[in-house]
């Protein structure tokens, strides 16, 4: 027992040694920065374009109200959807197979992924962060309080967002399967109050908005970002940390009990000539 413990510890410690090179290689690869910030930039600059409309109700600049739950979607983009993508990519080009054939070896294949997912994931809030601040008014980003609420909602997202991306990665046999999850994501951010207050649409559309991570994490954002008295424009009339906490740790719960046991049934199936049927493909579908 004590020999197994010593051996994830040690593939643990690895994994977050891993992780932290491939973070810095992130943040000093250009390519890899603009794919960080494209989606927060875009977003940004239309939300500041729309800065003079308000939220129905208020006085308040509904670029402003947007903003929270545009860095959240960003949250959710550079985390879970970045970390598919990269287990996909590592399946195919044998990363994944060598980190199969060591001791313990996905295990701190996959500490090291998310370690360096969520890093990304928090640079990329962090960033746009600045000079929303000064773009945009209204922000109330001076409390001590703020700042606690913003770390404790981004910090359960990403626990409950992340094994879900690892999910998403072993499903799908291709980067380019991946690609097939974006229509679905732009469909949930619309239904999620990130551009519009969610108590604007119908109830049963509210009711699915809710089930999902993306709703709360915004949620918890706006209580960080933005003025009590905005409070008016959720449901309820209220920030609802409570139920921000329950079902984020919900969802974090089910993403850390199923993403092991599909992991490893993916992780079965890994072999040399797996491997290369998959390189094959992917070549035949980068010549097509």
């Amino acid at each position: 027992m004590t020999t197994a413990t010593d051996a994830r510890t040690a593939a643990a410690r690895a994994g977050l040694q891993r992780g932290w090179i491939e973070f810095r290689q992130t943040m000093t690869s250009g390519q890899d920065l603009w794919s960080v910030m494209f989606f927060p930039v875009v977003t940004l600059v239309v939300m500041f374009l729309l800065r003079h409309n308000t939220v129905p109700g208020t006085g308040f600049s509904l670029g402003s109200q947007a903003l929270p739950g545009i860095l959240g979607m960003n949250v959710v983009l550079n985390g879970m959807m970045m970390l598919a993508l990269s287990l996909t990519m590592d399946r195919e080009d044998g990363t994944l197979l060598r980190a199969k054939a060591t001791p313990k070896g996905m295990t701190g294949y996959l500490v090291g992924k998310v370690t360096s997912r969520a890093g990304t994931a928090v640079i990329g809030l962090l960033v746009p962060l600045v000079p929303a601040a000064f773009l945009f008014g209204g922000l109330d980003l001076g409390r001590v309080s703020a700042w606690v609420t913003l770390g404790w909602v981004v910090a359960l997202g990403l626990v409950a967002v992340l094994p879900f991306g690892a999910i998403l990665g072993s499903l799908f046999g291709s980067a380019q399967g991946v690609g097939f999850v974006t229509f679905p994501m732009m469909v949930l951010m619309g239904i999620s109050g990130v551009f519009y207050p969610i108590s604007g649409f119908p109830e049963w559309l509210q009711w699915v908005g809710q089930v999902f991570p993306l709703y709360w994490l915004a949620l918890g954002l706006r209580s960080a970002m933005l003025p009590d008295a905005m409070a008016v424009a959720e449901i309820g009339e209220s920030w609802r940390h409570l139920e921000t906490a329950v079902v984020l740790g919900v969802w974090a719960a089910a993403g850390f009990l199923l993403a092991p046991v599909v992991l490893r049934r993916m992780a079965r199936r890994q072999s040399g000539s797996a491997v290369e049927e998959q390189r094959r493909k992917a070549m035949q579908q980068r010549t097509t």
